[in-house]
């Protein structure tokens, strides 16, 4: 039982309703301290005059009906009514609608909070991710829901293709990301130019904005050609990325690779990526289930024997 812990679902398998649920479970989590955690961010925004206001994404109707930020008090409403949700899809409590709500709610927050001058990445694959549990019946299992009606326990595509979309979903970004970098770096790319460019500037700019910079990546700067090798390699990491989807082998290869890059990101660029970098994008490609239920059977064990 302990070999199959790790056993990794081909695409668009079918799958447990646990399994999903797990996924909805950590995804939501990790949605809501990512919310939290960035609530002191999004109120100092309301301090920002209309000048430094650029609405993008969803955000940009409300160019139609306002001239600058959002009033800290209807921020507070909205960020309040997203954890609400939030915690309600958590804990699977009316899922087919608080679902689909945090997930257009957080969308709507992160599109604000790059409508300030600079656009942020880091949030659009947990968006995604969310946005496609919140299609499917990810609550059928320990959740609200479950417990107000039968489920049937079989395996079923249902439960098994947002999965698959999922992991579909996290492996073209990381391959649109590749695509970019040979679209606008090119030979500069290839030869380590741009990343040792890259790496440089950034650490300086930190270090003249007195900011939290990276120590390791100046140093390495003084021996630009290791570059060419970590470019190479994280361009491989990113091109072949659709790999991981032809089998269990190469997906727990390529899930190890991601963790160890945004790991070497954090390392020489102090950017911390926290989604991938803690496994949580990576869920999907793993078989989540099984650790939960050898933890609620040990659990129900204990409760035996305390009961003898």
């Amino acid at each position: 039982m302990q070999g199959e812990a790790v056993r990794v679902p081909r695409l668009f398998e079918k799958a447990p309703r646990e399994r999903l649920a797990i996924l909805r479970i950590l995804t939501t989590g990790y949605a809501l301290g990512f919310l939290i955690g960035y609530t002191p961010n999004l109120l100092s925004l309301t301090h920002l005059g209309p000048a430094q206001f650029a609405p993008v994404g969803p955000v940009s109707w409300m160019g139609h009906f306002i001239e600058g930020p959002l009033s800290q008090g209807a921020l507070v409403a909205i960020l309040a009514l997203t954890a609400s949700t939030g915690f309600c899809a958590l804990f699977g409590v009316f899922y087919r609608f608080s679902g689909p709500i945090f997930a257009a709610l957080l969308l709507f927050i992160t599109s604000y909070r790059s409508s300030f001058g600079m656009i942020f990445h880091t949030e659009n694959l947990l968006v995604f991710h969310l946005g496609v549990l919140a299609l499917f019946p990810a609550a059928d299992a320990y959740s609200y829901d479950a417990g107000r009606r039968e489920r049937g326990d079989e395996p079923r595509l249902v439960y098994g293709a947002p999965l698959g979309l999922i992991s579909l979903l996290t492996v073209t970004s990381y391959l649109l990301a590749g695509i970019a970098k040979l679209r606008y770096g090119g030979a500069s790319w290839i030869d380590g130019e741009v990343l040792l460019s890259h790496i440089a500037w950034d650490n300086l700019r930190k270090l003249e904005l007195g900011s939290i910079h990276s120590p390791l990546g100046a140093l390495l700067c003084r021996f630009p050609s290791i570059f060419g090798p970590l470019a190479w390699l994280s361009l491989a990491f990113e091109l072949f990325a659709p790999l991981a989807l032809l089998g269990p082998r190469l997906a727990r290869i390529w899930v190890a690779s991601a963790i160890l890059f945004h790991l070497g990101v954090a390392l020489v660029m102090a950017i911390v990526f926290a989604y991938p970098l803690f496994g949580f994008a990576f869920l999907s490609f793993f078989s989540v289930e099984r650790p939960a239920r050898s933890i609620l059977e040990r659990f129900r064990a204990r409760r035996l024997v305390r009961a003898v």
